[in-house]
């Protein structure tokens, strides 16, 4: 398990622990396979952030020990291991996450499936050397891909076929933050932006300022800023994009997101793809999904979700759905 290590820490010098209650805190931890910062206001005092930090942090260590592939005694790890052979008991909160797969596979048609571990782990490009597989190996991984494959019974669930495998990595992160941004309201905290991975949810606004303000980074230039979107209403925001994790072969350039329909890395020119929903959830299964379909499908298929709004980059242009601007400021 990653290591959790919170610790509340002032957003400036006058902002300490036992400071102003109306100053801006910071939470930070890592977890899920990445950092993990909650800024917020705890009107209440030390006692409010210390029972909210507890609380989070609490909940995400127990998801994560649950839903993460790469803890070896996790639900998922077990149903995996068991795959082809044993039928392994879940309770009625997994039952429920296995519903919200139902959901996120049908209304995506498939783009996001939690069973295409088996493609995800051929594309490994953290192997050195990379390779690209061979097509007879692609075509094997694929005929083990599908979510209507699962079988499922009050209690029990089955991978019915050696090698299949789940993965909640497309939305699990994306989930996490939109329950910690619940655990924040549930203890009375009212402004809050929660910043797993750049996967985020904001609550409120800032104090002294009328939105929180966030970056988007440059795909050309990784580690720059093309544009800040400002928001100060319940909103979630989520990136998806292949520039950083990826690896080069004569030439041309193979990404981490995988589209389980062709076996293949996404190849249609999208560099990134962002999208701004009601949650996190909302906004990583859009972005994902539309960087899959490339512009200017993404475009159609973003406007088709009310209140949701996306910007789209490939090496040649940028396109974005028509509210989008209302979210961009000028730093």
């Amino acid at each position: 398990m990653a290591a959790l290590a919170p610790s509340s820490k002032p957003a400036e010098p006058a902002c300490g622990e036992n400071g102003p209650s109306g100053k801006l805190r910071r939470l930070y931890f890592s977890a899920l396979g990445t950092r993990c910062e909650v800024q917020y206001v705890a009107a209440g005092g030390d006692a409010q952030a210390a029972a909210f930090e507890s609380g989070a942090v609490r909940w995400v260590q127990a998801f994560e020990a649950k839903y993460s592939r790469f803890q070896p005694q996790s639900l998922l790890s077990r149903i995996n291991a068991a795959a082809g052979r044993d039928w392994v008991e879940v309770d009625a909160e997994a039952e429920g996450m296995f519903k919200l797969c139902d959901t996120i596979h049908f209304m995506t048609q498939g783009i996001l499936d939690p069973t295409a571990l088996p493609l995800i782990r051929l594309w490994n490009w953290k192997a050195q050397p990379p390779v690209v597989p061979p097509a007879d190996t692609i075509a094997a991984a694929r005929r083990l891909v599908g979510w209507a494959k699962v079988q499922r019974a009050p209690g029990r669930v089955i991978l019915p076929e050696p090698g299949m495998a789940l993965d909640f990595g497309g939305f699990g992160k994306e989930y996490a933050v939109d329950i910690v941004a619940d655990i924040a309201r549930d203890h009375g905290i009212s402004d809050a932006l929660i910043d797993f991975g750049r996967d985020l949810r904001a609550l409120g606004a800032p104090p002294g300022r009328p939105a929180w303000h966030i970056g988007l980074e440059d795909p050309q230039r990784p580690g720059a800023i093309w544009a800040s979107v400002a928001f100060n209403a319940n909103r979630g925001v989520a990136s998806s994009g292949d520039y950083v994790r990826c690896f080069v072969i004569e030439g041309r350039r193979y990404g981490h997101i995988i589209d389980p329909r062709t076996g293949w890395p996404v190849a249609n020119g999208c560099t990134q793809a962002t999208v701004i929903a009601g949650t996190c959830l909302q906004a990583g299964v859009l972005s994902t999904t539309a960087f899959v379909l490339g512009v200017p499908a993404a475009i159609d298929w973003v406007e088709s979700f009310a209140g949701a709004q996306g910007a789209f980059i490939t090496a040649q242009t940028r396109a974005q759905t028509r509210g989008f601007f209302q979210y961009v400021v000028s730093d």
